[in-house]
């Protein structure tokens, strides 16, 4: 009886200290590891490896702005001229010699496995909502288990199973699901310096469906800058071609 009673008390324990902070919180911290500012630009190097060689490599300016508002501009020579622009379930892409910007999906890839929504949005806590399923170890770290679901059109992921540390709430690893219910893509989050702060300065992205391939997100800088309304109006940016931001 003594042992099933200590065992009641555990099983409580254990609900009490899973549940002491609610999910929302939970993405909330998560998501500040990834971007820590509303409105910040976000110098970004993305890198394709095909069977564990280097295959590609892209580099992106990324505007983000409160309001789940993100423009992402192509650096690299072969790319010049490109940008991708997000508003709220929105995004187009916008091409130097079109006279209309371009209708498209967050999944559709800006290279590899790095979807247009992976480049664009860095928050969980305004898409998803779910569960704190358990506790479990993921490479030697004490993890929670969230069972997340999208709360709004047009994310690039119907579910994702986020693992969290148990400690600070830092986002270890993701399995990334589409709405058919089939795992395209598993993500691990690489802890490290940006600007001398502590937060992900780089995601790997594996792909489940077409095997040997993998793509690395690195996050060379995230500097708070006031971004004008008008970069953000997919018009304006047809007819502003050579677009500086300053």
């Amino acid at each position: 009886m003594f042992n099933l009673f200590k065992i009641i008390v555990l099983m409580c324990f254990t609900s009490m200290s899973l549940a002491a902070d609610n999910v929302e919180t939970i993405l909330k911290k998560a998501d500040n590891y990834r971007l820590s500012q509303n409105t910040a630009q976000v110098e970004t190097r993305v890198l394709l490896y095909k069977k564990g060689k280097l295959s590609k490599e892209r580099d992106y300016s990324v505007y983000i702005k409160s309001g789940r508002k993100s423009l992402v501009i192509f650096k690299s020579a072969v790319e010049r001229g490109q940008k991708v622009l997000m508003l709220n379930d929105k995004f187009w892409m916008i091409m130097p010699k079109s006279r209309r910007p371009i209708r498209i999906t967050p999944m559709q890839k800006l290279l590899g496995e790095a979807s247009t929504g992976d480049i664009a949005t860095m928050t969980w806590s305004e898409d998803y909502d779910g569960k704190i399923s358990r506790k479990v170890v993921v490479n030697k770290t004490p993890c929670l288990k969230l069972e997340l679901h999208s709360i709004r059109r047009g994310t690039t992921y119907a579910r994702i199973e986020l693992y969290v540390a148990q400690n600070d709430y830092f986002p270890v690893k993701a399995n990334l699901y589409v709405a058919s219910g089939k795992l395209a893509k598993r993500a691990y989050f690489k802890l490290g310096k940006v600007n001398g702060r502590k937060q992900v300065n780089a995601m790997t992205l594996i792909d489940k469906i077409k095997r040997q391939r993998k793509t690395v997100i690195r996050y060379l800088s995230i500097t708070p800058r006031t971004i004008p309304n008008k970069f953000y109006n997919p018009m304006y940016l047809v007819r502003n071609i050579k677009l500086r931001i300053d």
